[in-house]
């Protein structure tokens, strides 16, 4: 399609993004960064149509974020977007070639995941021992793993005494996750004893009843880890300790995928690298932290 706007272009994948169950936050990011290659391309280049961009002109933009002191890793990340956006236009035969196949991704090394050490999940737990809520999200995360957006959209009907059912939402498929005693024991004690009085179908609230918001839960519990004194720690770092030690534990590392919720094995084959001392697989029965 000659003389192609980039507006019109943009449009098409955004849809095809949100028809694909991709979540909000990934087609915002999406569309920044092709954003930011179109704006490029009009002031820098005064390119104004998406079938007159070449691969040069990919490379060009490339080099002008390294110039302007963009890390390796938000380079590829771009670049990411970028290669989707043209890929997805070439398989809708909205333009002949794409501009960017030919353009490599800048080397970088991925930093490890972090994790917590027992005295600071232990002092986390103390800090926030009188929030019932909070002890109960801490929990689902350091002891089972749930990422921050499955305690969002986690609903009553799906908690068993023990195990929760996490529904199918954007690209990840229905799980079932086992609770231990502590986990457990944290979120029945939050459901009845201290849960707002609500109509909501969804497990954590605040107090006038609506859902308790992914980002409340992060403001929650960085407010938590200020108060119990643990520096650059990240809600999801409860997730990875998780994660470690249940593989430094013994278990079996596609068991740990599995309940976790990893499309592919080798996202939890990198955790591997943050263990000295594994213990032989024994059981697959998940450990208590």
């Amino acid at each position: 399609m000659p003389n192609l706007s980039f507006d019109y272009a943009l449009d098409l994948f955004s849809n095809s993004l949100t028809k694909s169950g991709k979540s909000i936050n990934t087609i915002v990011a999406y569309k920044g960064d092709v954003n930011q290659l179109i704006k490029f391309l009009q002031s820098q280049l005064k390119i104004t149509t998406v079938d007159a961009v070449q691969t040069s002109h990919v490379d060009k933009f490339k080099k002008y974020l390294t110039k302007d002191n963009y890390t390796a890793k938000s380079i590829s990340r771009k670049l990411n977007s970028i290669k989707n956006f043209f890929s997805f236009l070439k398989a809708e035969a909205v333009i002949d070639s794409d501009p960017s196949s030919e353009v490599k991704h800048p080397k970088y090394e991925n930093d490890l995941p972090k994790i917590l050490k027992p005295i600071e999940y232990r002092a986390l737990r103390d800090a926030c021992r009188h929030d019932s809520r909070s002890t109960a999200i801490v929990e689902l995360m350091l002891q089972a793993g749930l990422r921050i957006k499955e305690i969002e959209l986690l609903k009553l009907e799906h908690v068993h005494a023990d195990k929760v059912i996490i529904e199918l939402y954007e690209s990840h498929p229905q799980r079932e996750v086992p609770l231990n005693n502590s986990a457990s024991t944290a979120l029945n004690r939050y459901l009845q004893q201290d849960r707002y009085d609500s109509k909501s179908k969804h497990v954590f609230i605040t107090k006038t009843g609506r859902p308790l918001l992914a980002r409340n839960i992060r403001s929650l519990l960085n407010r938590y880890f200020a108060k119990a004194g643990i520096s650059n720690a990240k809600v999801n770092d409860l997730r990875n300790t998780f994660i470690v030690f249940q593989l430094m534990s013994g278990v079996p590392i596609d068991v740990v995928s599995q309940v976790v919720g990893h499309k592919r094995i080798s996202t939890t084959e990198k955790y591997l690298q943050l263990i000295e001392n594994k213990k032989e697989a024994k059981s697959i029965k998940l450990k208590e932290l």
